[in-house]
């Protein structure tokens, strides 16, 4: 099946929306636990800065099955070219390269942002993740022990970084 990857609009906020919380629920992208609707993610997406992109990945049928953002790592100005990236991808779809696809292209619009670096945190459990991220370059810094709790349990979380 061919893949597009674009910029987000609003009207893939039910998309966006739906995949994230997907990705609350099943316990392996965040330490998020409060389901969101669409209209706090379409604040969120009205919120970003021109150089924060969102963008998805749709398949031929104009459905959108994943998505990437670049965020703000640390309002100083000092670490202006340093962003944070994260990435979902639809349930059904996961482990099928998407993944991959979408992050590509994200560090390519990281660089034409001129963000110099990209990090990320990931549960230190996710060897599927870090697995992708490994394969794009990006390399573990280190674990955060006992950063958060995931249904009632102390959770380590692993900082990998790619500069570009």
């Amino acid at each position: 099946m061919d893949y597009v990857v674009r910029e987000a609009k609003l009207l893939d906020i039910p998309y966006i929306t739906k995949i994230y919380n997907q990705g609350i629920e099943d316990r392996i992208a965040t330490l998020e636990t409060r389901l969101r609707d669409n209209a706090e993610m379409e604040e969120w997406l009205n919120s970003r800065g021109e150089r924060y992109k969102v963008i998805v990945i749709e398949d031929s049928q104009g459905i959108v099955r994943g998505w990437a953002s670049i965020n703000i790592f640390n309002s100083r100005c000092a670490y202006s070219g340093v962003g944070d990236l994260s990435i979902y991808i639809e349930r059904d779809m996961r482990g099928k390269g998407l993944g991959k696809i979408l992050l590509a292209d994200l560090l390519d619009i990281a660089k034409k942002q001129d963000f110099h670096k990209l990090v990320l945190s990931t549960f230190e459990f996710n060897n599927a993740g870090k697995r992708l991220y490994k394969t794009l370059g990006f390399r573990e810094v280190g674990t955060y022990e006992n950063q958060g709790i995931l249904d009632g349990k102390f959770v380590n979380i692993t900082i990998m970084e790619k500069l570009l």
